[in-house]
């Protein structure tokens, strides 16, 4: 499995002494993982790197199409095939096509678990078990590698039905409290090593905002940090909502003089929805603050990075930090896996690509979308509440360092939640002792 990834580079860089440690042990044993760690400890590193030098028949698969083409692999639904919504005990259908593919696979890495609820987790178990001919096995003899932070993505709550079913079914929607793990061993590991902050003070500070430990003292020095006035240029908000954000890129746009000038994606093969990595029709002005949505080859710009469009013809010229770039469109490949009888192995084929300038308008920006990326400076815009857990330490802990933090508003304890079923699982954490470095 080496050919190129859509939205990873080539695997050739380091890994430290833990993450090595933990790489070492997916490819030498067959158990169950799962990883995590605070963010900003490298996990999509680790990821990116086991995607590229991994010996075994290795396939990758996400729980949102958008996952997916961020890791180069396959949507969960569309690789087993199964039926949107609750499966239950439901007869799970598969082709033979299906079987041949999930025969082949060694080890299966689910990235963003975090998202995936305890009946779909079971319903992965369910058809690896059959495919493989093997009912008593825990998926199927399948290496499971897990990854992913339930401190700050939940999974997606369904209508009325969907919640009584798992009120019923479930001790929680959790992958984590999903049956298949009564009678296998999931193993925990938390990478420590945060290479996101380098400040020891913010790092405590977002460690406790994580965990729900935020102390008197804490949420003031925040506080007193983010009540400066906020800067008027160079810097992204993160809201809770999507109007909010609409209304920010909308109405700065509008204020800058000049036309707009509209970007349209070009889409060949099957996507599926409109679960696209970018926006379908882009639209820019000469002046516009924006975000770019990958990393560069040769690291002019990183996911995350913000700059300022200084001019636009078939490419779109942003300066970061001082220094002007040119900007071509980029290319977000979408996969799928197949069996290839003649060789015998898994085969992973481009089945749609999206093209587009890989930016986004970034006065403003969701905290969710915000996920994954790093940004020196941020304005932080709770609204009235944070209306979800994990919700605010994921925007705080998008900003490298303290003096990058602004408020829109105090920080107060309501907006610190933790979910009690994370809470409860991840003190299994403590528990199961660390890989350590060979």
């Amino acid at each position: 499995m080496s050919e190129p990834r859509a939205a990873f580079s080539s695997g050739t860089f380091a890994l430290s002494a833990e993450q090595q440690a933990l790489f070492d042990t997916i490819e030498t044993t067959r158990e169950h993982l799962f990883v995590t760690g605070r963010a900003g400890t490298g996990k999509s590193t680790l990821l990116n790197y086991l995607s590229w030098n991994t010996s075994k028949q290795l396939v990758i698969c996400a729980p949102t199409g958008v996952a997916a083409l961020n890791v180069g692999g396959q949507t969960i639904h569309s690789l087993f095939r199964l039926p949107i919504g609750v499966i239950a005990d439901h007869e799970i259908d598969q082709s033979a096509d299906v079987r041949k593919l999930l025969n082949t696979i060694e080890t299966l890495v689910i990235d963003e678990v975090s998202m995936v609820n305890a009946d779909l987790l079971d319903a992965i178990d369910r058809s690896l078990r059959k495919a493989r001919q093997r009912p008593n096995e825990a998926f199927g003899g399948v290496q499971i590698v897990l990854f992913g932070d339930p401190y700050q993505l939940a999974p997606v709550p369904g209508d009325a039905d969907e919640r009584a079913f798992f009120a019923d079914q479930y001790r929680s929607m959790w992958f984590f409290d999903a049956r298949v793990w009564d009678a296998t061993d999931l193993r925990i590991y938390e990478l420590s090593v945060i290479h996101r902050q380098h400040e020891e003070e913010f790092k405590a500070m977002l460690n406790a905002v994580r965990h729900g430990g935020v102390t008197a003292e804490i949420a003031g020095l925040l506080n007193a940090t983010g009540a400066r006035p906020a800067p008027t240029e160079g810097a992204i908000t993160l809201a809770t909502r999507n109007d909010t954000v609409n209304a920010i890129n909308a109405r700065a746009l509008a204020n800058l003089p000049g036309r707009v000038l509209t970007a349209k994606a070009e889409v060949t093969g099957e996507f599926g929805g409109r679960a696209y990595p970018a926006d379908e029709a882009l639209q820019l002005k000469v002046g516009a603050q924006v975000m770019f949505l990958r990393n560069d080859s040769d690291q002019r710009w990183v996911n995350g990075s913000v700059g300022i469009v200084t001019k636009i013809s078939s490419t779109v010229f942003v300066e970061i930090d001082g220094e002007e770039h040119e900007v071509q469109p980029a290319i977000w490949e979408k996969f799928k896996y197949s069996y290839s009888a003649a060789t015998k192995e898994l085969k992973r084929d481009i089945v749609a690509e999206f093209q587009q300038f890989p930016l986004r308008l970034a006065w403003a920006v969701t905290i969710h979308k915000s996920q994954g990326k790093t940004y020196d400076r941020a304005i932080v815009d709770l609204g009235q509440r944070s209306f979800a857990p994990g919700q605010t330490y994921v925007a705080l802990s998008r900003i490298t360092e303290l003096d990058g933090l602004y408020l829109t508003r105090p920080l107060r304890p309501s907006d610190i939640i933790v979910d009690q079923d994370v809470r409860r699982f991840m003190e299994k954490a403590q528990s199961i002792p660390a890989i350590s470095a060979r």
